[in-house]
């Protein structure tokens, strides 16, 4: 029971993902057409980060901010990755690398065309019921 409500905490940050610039993206005035400027979107079912079990049953938390850099059809670059803000845990921050490659996104768009780019992706070791959420 433990995993699966830390695996829920996981899967809004992984959802949430943020450009390193600020992406102000453009909206369409025709109702239901996508945005045509966008960072990458996470399109794992189920987040592939594991929680370590001796630092879960420590109670540890913490967040890593990973550098990812994603291609033009999505795919991530694992040897382009890089721990941008550490959690303060080794044991963190070494589960939140060892997840990259089975990470998957949608592609950023630029203008309504998929592109490469880098951004920052936090993954957050939260404790079911410790009140914070992920962002």
């Amino acid at each position: 029971m433990r995993t699966v409500a830390w695996v829920l905490l996981v899967a809004a940050s992984v959802v949430g993902c943020r450009s390193a610039k600020e992406d102000t993206g453009t909206q369409s005035s025709r109702p239901g057409v996508d945005r045509r400027d966008q960072s990458p979107i996470s399109t794992n079912a189920d987040p592939p980060v594991q929680y370590p079990p001796n630092l879960f049953a420590q109670r540890v938390e913490g967040t890593v901010v990973l550098r990812l850099f994603v291609d033009s059809t999505g795919a991530v670059n694992p040897d382009s990755t890089r721990i941008r803000e550490s959690s303060g845990h080794p044991g963190l921050d070494s589960a939140a690398l060892s997840a990259v490659p089975a990470l998957r996104f949608a592609p950023a768009l630029r203008n309504g065309v998929p592109v490469s780019t880098a951004f920052e992706q936090p993954i957050i070791f939260q404790q079911p019921g410790t009140g914070e959420t992920a962002p």
